[in-house]
């Protein structure tokens, strides 16, 4: 009995020393281990195949993508000199005599001064980057960079020398196809830039600085697409049409115009145009077209026919706050007419200054941009539906939609601002009759507004944007023709008032 007492007791002691030891290497192990584990995680992590992929794809990008980027130097010859009477001058660009054709003072002076002076030809050089799109040699690059040039080079990246034949241009998309005859061209694909997302990493391929860095081979920059559906009007050169942009942080470059920006698939989903900058050169945003729009029209360019684009025959401006209130919208959504140009569809249809426009080809509007996109790209000639607003009232109109004028045709609207003696004031304002070199400088008829002379400081009329210079043309509808009109017009005036500028509709409140 005592032995087996004691042989159960050597048991359980057995037990329990076997469960601490047990116990003990468990925790032993677990104070080796972690370090070893935490140095294998940071190990994994480091060599991770999706921080791996991510580190290469921009090389894979430069080394798939950069053989089809090319260089593009331009040349253009202009003739400078030549003074003597009769003679055709030329002048520098920004000459302060450059805008005074006719006149031949300048002649006389420098002729009596200098005596006759010979013609020189003056050579300006551009540069540029493009993109190869096909075995054939067609390059895709930018209006600008190609505009006027009597002699286009194309330099692949390995060296090679071309000269370059221009296909095609849009100048409004700032889009031009040139072509080389070489062999042994690499590709590039378009990609479909609809899919892009904001935040998206890109790559910038081009020639900044060619001509400085004397490199074929083009640079790669890196960067993220910033914003969608930019416009830059405000930069836009004569005639451009920069309304649908894509934004991006990569850095862009003189030289970068006409080349691509990349995906990280090595599709092209854009066409490297402009930078914002003070100084010239990279600030942090530069702009691409996006390559849909190139697609659009790139055989066409190929083919070398003229690009035409639909035309409404308005001018439009945004719905803002006020204008909503005054014209009982349920939201900031249309587009204002703020005037019919002449003899245009538009007037033709009877859609009048003050229409508000809803709809387009059954297609809703909820700003100037989808109706410039989409008037733009309907067919010329096509009768569409637009809906419209008047007097509060919802009615239909048949458009047959014709063709946008060159932008030289179309008229402007835009007054420079003049000082005279201020009049009685009506919510700010003072006005006077409006001169036949102020309707002519305006391109108004004659009996066409007054002028606004002076805009009191924290007056309704301030804070509403009115500026001197502003020619007022209606207020609540009824037409200013003169001094007359004016007053009648104010005299009858309550609350709100719906005023028409030649710059734009405002809401003029009261107080």
């Amino acid at each position: 009995m005592f032995e087996k007492t004691r042989e159960n007791k050597s048991l359980f002691f057995a037990f329990v020393l076997t469960f601490g030891v047990i116990i003990g290497l468990l925790i032993a192990v677990k104070f080796e281990l972690t370090p070893k584990i935490d140095a294998q995680q940071a190990e994994n992590i480091s060599s991770s195949p999706a921080v791996f992929d991510f580190e290469n794809a921009f090389i894979n990008v430069a080394k798939q993508v950069g053989p089809g980027v090319v260089s593009i130097s331009t040349e253009q010859t202009s003739k400078i000199g030549g003074v003597g009477p009769g003679t055709k001058r030329y002048y520098f660009r920004g000459s302060p005599f450059g805008n005074m054709p006719g006149d031949d003072f300048f002649d006389r002076f420098f002729s009596d001064f200098f005596g006759n002076m010979p013609e020189r030809e003056f050579k300006q050089r551009g540069l540029g980057s493009g993109v190869i799109l096909d075995k054939e040699g067609y390059i895709l690059t930018n209006e600008h960079v190609v505009r006027a040039a009597d002699k286009i080079t194309v330099t692949l990246p390995d060296g090679r020398e071309f000269k370059g034949t221009v296909k095609g241009t849009d100048p409004r998309a700032d889009l031009a196809v040139i072509k080389i005859k070489a062999k042994d061209l690499l590709v590039v694909k378009l990609g479909d830039s609809d899919d892009l997302k904001i935040g998206q990493w890109v790559v910038a391929i081009g020639n900044p600085f060619g001509y400085m860095i004397h490199s074929p081979e083009p640079t790669v920059t890196v960067g993220v697409v910033s914003a969608l559906h930019r416009s830059i009007s405000g930069l836009s050169m004569s005639g451009k049409d920069y309304s649908d942009l894509i934004q991006t942080d990569a850095a862009i470059n003189p030289g970068n115009s006409g080349g691509p920006l990349v995906n990280l698939n090595g599709e092209v989903i854009g066409i490297n145009v402009a930078i914002f900058s003070t100084t010239g050169g990279y600030q942090g945003v530069g702009f691409a077209i996006p390559s849909n729009e190139a697609r659009k029209i790139l055989s066409r360019l190929i083919q070398g026919k003229k690009i035409t684009y639909g035309w409404l025959g308005v001018s439009v401006q945004g719905i803002d706050d006020n204008l909503a209130k005054y014209f009982n919208l349920p939201a900031k959504e249309g587009t204002l007419v703020a005037q019919v140009i002449k003899d245009g569809p538009a007037q033709k249809a009877g859609i009048k200054d003050g229409d508000v426009i809803v709809s387009f080809d059954g297609q809703k509007i909820k700003g100037v941009r989808e109706l410039v996109k989409l008037a733009g790209g309907t067919e010329v000639g096509k009768k569409v539906k637009v809906g419209i607003l008047r007097d509060k009232k919802f009615k239909e109109v048949e458009v047959m939609i014709g063709s946008r004028p060159e932008n030289e045709e179309l008229s402007g609207n835009v007054s420079e601002p003049k000082e005279e003696a201020a009049k009685a004031p009506w919510r700010g304002i003072s006005v006077t009759e409006i001169t036949p070199e102020e309707a002519k400088r305006n391109e108004l008829e004659e009996n066409q507004g007054v002028v606004i002379t002076n805009v009191e400081p924290g007056s309704p009329a301030d804070d509403t944007g009115l500026e001197s210079g502003d020619v007022i043309l209606e207020i609540n509808k009824k037409s200013i023709k003169n001094l007359s009109d004016y007053n009648a017009a104010v005299k009858s005036a309550r609350g709100d008032c719906l005023i028409k500028t030649n710059r734009a509709y405002l809401v003029l409140p009261e107080k």
